[in-house]
């Protein structure tokens, strides 16, 4: 996995393990979801608290490569406003 690219699943399963890699996962100030296959909750309060952790740096967090259901549940919770999808 390269910096900044997540892939598998973001679920309650593997969130806890990706955020001890958060400094990695935000040293190129972008998130590439195009490997990623399914996101719950979980998933979505990890690109959260990561987009997070980058505006307390003074930089902002862009994700890129979401597929249509992870917009769609980020659209139903109101993260879309939140996070910046490219």
């Amino acid at each position: 996995m390269a910096q900044g690219e997540l892939e598998g699943e973001l679920s309650f399963a593997t969130v806890p393990q990706l955020l001890r890699q958060a400094d990695a996962l935000l040293a190129g100030g972008i998130l590439d979801l195009s490997r990623v296959t399914r996101v719950d909750s979980a998933g979505l309060a990890l690109l959260l608290e990561l987009s997070r952790r980058s505006k307390s740096r003074g930089a902002r967090l862009g994700i890129r490569g979401a597929d249509p259901q992870i917009l769609r549940l980020a659209g139903f919770f109101g993260l879309d406003q939140v996070l910046h999808f490219e």
